[in-house]
């Protein structure tokens, strides 16, 4: 049997770990076939919805599908429920968005 070791507030910290652990999510969808215009103006959309929420986005993609993770950009900040919920709406609101899959709030550091 396992247990986890004590640590220290100092170190939990630095470690990002109890109450400074820091939450984020997972996401994926799929572009269909548009136009380099539309694609220009889906991303500028997401990059402006990125920036006005204060969030962080990585997004990787292969031939077929997009997927990323989000967490706050503000230091010890944290993903919500709320960022979840504008994320899968605006990849639902977009015409040329398939497949989108928006995962749970989860530690950043240790399940992402």
């Amino acid at each position: 049997m396992s247990e986890q070791p004590s640590r220290n507030k100092r170190l939990q910290k630095k470690l990002y770990m109890g109450e400074w652990a820091i939450l984020g999510f997972e996401f994926s969808f799929k572009l269909t076939e548009a136009s380099d215009e539309q694609y220009e103006a889906f991303f500028n959309s997401l990059e402006k919805l990125v920036g006005t929420e204060e969030l962080y986005i990585s997004l990787d993609n292969n031939s077929e599908s997009f997927e990323g993770s989000v967490t706050s950009a503000q230091r010890y900040g944290n993903a919500t429920e709320e960022d979840r919920t504008a994320i899968e709406t605006f990849l639902n609101s977009h015409d040329i968005v398939s497949e989108v899959k928006v995962g749970a709030l989860v530690d950043a550091f240790y399940e992402m």
